[in-house]
This record gives structure tokens, sequence and C-alpha cells, in this order.
């Protein structure tokens, strides 16, 4: 049986190797996950790496404020 339209983005998205930058647990240092390939990409250029940091900063500020979940961006524009 073949998969359905959603069924393939939950197989894809599970598939992928989310972590945050650092490779430790998002409660202990309140970077963003994101799939490992992103970070990668992110990583490798100055842009990138400030997109990461205001990522990282904006999920911090959320985090303290008590919210589990923050819009810092990174994912913006992604089919979901």
């Amino acid at each position: 049986m073949a998969l359905k339209k959603t069924q393939k983005s939950l197989k894809k998205w599970t598939d992928q190797k989310w972590t945050t930058a650092s490779g430790k647990k998002s409660s202990e240092t309140g970077e963003v996950y994101a799939p490992k390939k992103t970070i990668a990409k992110l990583k490798s250029t100055a842009a990138g790496k400030k997109k990461l940091a205001a990522a990282n900063k904006k999920k911090r500020q959320a985090t303290a404020k008590g919210k589990q979940h923050a819009s810092h961006g990174l994912h913006k524009g992604k089919k979901r």
C-alpha cells in the first residue's frame, strides 16, 4: 500500500536527525532543535551563524518566560 502525502511527510520528518548546534539537550543549553543538515549549513557561513545565534536567543527568551515553543524563524517558509 502506498503512503499518503501526509504519511510521506511525517516519515521524512522522522528520518531526519534532529539535534541542537552543540549536540546537547535543548533543556540544558536553550538552543533550538533543527535537522542536523540544516545546522551544518547554517554553521558554514557567517550569515548562518548569526541566524542561528538569533534563533537561540529567541528560544532562550521564550524559555525564560515559561513557554515551551518559540517563534525563532529557522523553519519559516517551510511547508508543514
